[in-house]
């Protein structure tokens, strides 16, 4: 036991009174050994009563420390606040509105030593409390929902191009960076393909087992996965491509929506275009809602059409704004532990 790494888990927060406790509690609970585990909390100075709750865990824990990011609140500067803190071999990211297994980190550094993998991590495996989010979930679980990413199957294994949340090997870290504090969304992604770009490798364990809640309405949805098609643009432009070509296909279907709507030859083709695309649409959401006992149809039905739209637009405004105005990386570097920060 003596000879297992230890681990630094990292978490950002701002008012998280409502998750915070079970949270930490859920990392307190591993099986893995408790004084082979830090947990590094960077607050984005939260107003209601996140950070009386971490010092009250942290007065039992002594591992359990908070970091001030009240300065910047944004998640990639805490990330980074937190990261050059640390003193674990291998660093794991963790999502405050997550679930985590007893067996998370113990199976992730399995992982890392079976594979030789740089990051690595498990699907994106999505849980409901109402309604929405049960419809919601059955539409992320489609192929047609989410491009057949990998990482939102609980049954691939293998090599990939991003995990959520994501762990590293701190060597991997100090050869690329950290995130990009420029980016206020797509930091995850945006790292991933620096750690590829970089000769690294990227593996997804269905042993690694990690739950999350989704979007509780249309609104935050659709808000949502237009930051994500925001955050898609400008990775894109500054990377010059991405490692599969899922990202863009929203983006080219909203292209080809407008032509049909816009240039007078395509008319003819406009109805049936977007009728095929209703058609397909709706049997996928009858083969979902069967799929997953959720018989919200109409439900499931809409969200794809809000989920391709959002992230399409988002993306498309995207490449134009951050081509008008570049906007360019802000990448801190990490030095190894012994030297200090």
């Amino acid at each position: 036991m003596s000879n297992l790494p230890f681990v630094t888990l990292v978490m950002p927060s701002y008012n998280e009174e409502h998750y915070i406790e079970e949270c930490l509690n859920s990392l307190l609970n591993q099986d893995y050994p408790s004084e082979k585990v830090e947990i590094l909390v960077a607050d984005g100075g939260s107003q209601d009563k996140t950070r009386e709750i971490i010092n009250r865990i942290s007065a039992v824990h002594p591992r359990v420390r908070l970091l001030d990011n009240s300065a910047h609140r944004i998640q990639s500067f805490g990330m980074n606040l937190a990261i050059k803190e640390s003193k674990g071999e291998f660093i794991l990211v963790v999502d405050v509105h997550a679930e985590y297994a007893g067996n998370y980190i113990s199976k992730l550094v399995e992982v890392f030593q079976k594979t030789g993998a740089d990051a690595a991590g498990g699907a994106q495996r999505a849980k409901y409390h109402t309604s929405f989010q049960q419809a919601l979930c059955a539409a992320l679980g489609s192929p047609l929902g989410v491009g057949g990413a990998s990482y939102r199957s609980a049954e691939k294994e293998g090599w990939v191009d991003t995990v959520f949340p994501g762990a590293f090997r701190r060597s991997i870290l100090e050869k690329v960076g950290l995130y990009d504090t420029n980016a206020v969304t797509n930091e995850d992604a945006e790292l991933f393909q620096r750690i590829l770009e970089s000769g690294g490798k990227v593996y997804l364990s269905r042993e690694v087992v990690v739950y999350y809640y989704p979007r509780k309405s249309l609104r935050l949805l659709s808000k949502q996965y237009f930051k994500y098609g925001d955050g898609r643009a400008r990775t894109l432009l500054i990377h010059k491509g991405f490692p599969v070509m899922r990202p863009l296909i929203p983006c080219l279907a909203v292209i080809l929506g407008l032509l049909l709507l816009t240039v007078p030859p395509l008319w003819p083709f406009a109805p049936y275009a977007f009728a095929l695309y209703a058609g397909l649409t709706l049997i996928e959401a009858l083969r979902m809602a069967i799929v997953h006992r959720c018989w919200s149809v109409p439900v499931i039905w809409i969200i794809f059409p809000v989920l391709h739209a959002s992230h399409g637009v988002g993306m498309l405004q995207g490449l134009i704004k951050y081509s008008l105005k570049p906007k360019p990386t802000s990448i801190d570097k990490l030095l190894p532990a012994n030297q200090g920060c």
